[in-house]
């Protein structure tokens, strides 16, 4: 039997997804020490293995040119940022993927980020804690005009819980879909006019070298003064330098963040401003989308549901030089 290196520690810490995954593939070995498996660790940790399950371990192409064993890759979540994709072509490894598999957990958190920022509810937690009873004035959602870009998985998943507060939808991706649009009433529109016109831009597209610092200075500086800012998508989309001195200077009015470029631990001065709010990465950890993660990932350890990647069933993934 081959062997499976389990790299992420979901199956450690939920003992009842460590059973399925045994009962399935009971040639597992799991990262029991809980470890942030990066380099070295991770290239240690790989060998001898034909099989692995990845989450936020960086596998590039110094990792897969070290255990040319490795043959599939099965990722738990639906982010692929740290997997070298073009690594994965030229060396013939296949992904098992599945993805929107958590979608209802980030469209729900997402919902929460959005009213929490509208409502600055941290703040006054944050000041009763300080002994400082003051009412502070925020803004329904109700009637404002929501701006999503990415419309994906988890940015469709978002309208209908977005409809019963009567809200004008903008979306700008770099796909069309014309019939869900005009399903929902939603208005396809470039990114500058939804920056100008959104009270709220919330983010749902994944990191690529085509996104990166999409959300800059110039895109902050097209957005309304009273409007507010939520990523739950990735790190490295909002240019965070550029976010802290637009929030600094009220140039919009809040953001609320669960991503960051660096993680753990971001720009200090930036989670400490008071109307920057912010979070772990925590979109996917509920005990529901680890359960259904985990599942999708022990299914796609079988060799026949794994497939070389193709930007044709990868959404928005900008190939480079190995797809020439």
């Amino acid at each position: 039997m081959s062997r499976i290196a389990v790299c992420a520690p979901h199956f450690t810490r939920v003992p009842e997804l460590r059973a399925e995954m045994l009962a399935r593939h009971p040639e597992a070995d799991f990262n029991d020490e809980m470890q942030d498996l990066q380099g070295d660790a991770l290239i240690a940790f790989l060998r001898g293995h034909e099989r692995a399950v990845s989450g936020t371990e960086r596998i590039d192409d110094a990792v897969l040119a070290a255990v040319p064993e490795l043959k599939l890759i099965a990722k738990i979540g639906v982010g692929l940022d740290a997997v070298d994709l073009d690594a994965m072509v030229r060396r013939g490894v296949l992904l098992g993927w599945t993805p929107g598999v958590n979608k209802r957990s980030v469209a729900e958190l997402t919902l929460s980020y959005i009213i929490t920022a509208l409502r600055k509810v941290p703040t006054v937690n944050t000041e009763m804690r300080g002994g400082i009873w003051r009412r502070q004035v925020g803004n329904t959602l109700s009637g404002k005009t929501v701006g999503i870009v990415g419309c994906g998985h988890i940015g469709k998943e978002l309208v209908p819980f977005l409809k019963p507060f009567g809200c004008r939808l903008l979306v700008h991706d770099i796909r069309s879909y014309p019939e869900f649009y005009a399903a929902n009433g939603i208005e396809p529109v470039d990114l500058d006019t939804l920056l100008a016109e959104a009270d709220v831009v919330t983010l749902h597209l994944p990191f690529t070298p085509a996104s990166k610092h999409m959300i800059g200075a110039h895109a902050l500086g097209l957005m309304k003064p009273t409007a507010v800012l939520v990523n739950l998508a990735r790190g490295g989309i909002v240019d965070e330098a550029a976010l802290k001195t637009a929030l600094e200077d009220g140039a919009i009015a809040a953001a609320a963040f669960d991503v960051f470029a660096h993680e753990p631990w971001p720009d200090r001065d930036l989670i400490a401003l008071p109307n920057f709010w912010s979070s772990t990465h925590i979109g996917a950890s509920t005990h529901e989308a680890i359960t259904d993660m985990a599942r999708a990932v022990i299914d796609n350890l079988d060799f026949s549901r794994g497939r070389i990647p193709d930007p044709s069933w990868i959404p928005d993934w900008v190939p480079k030089a190995a797809m020439a």
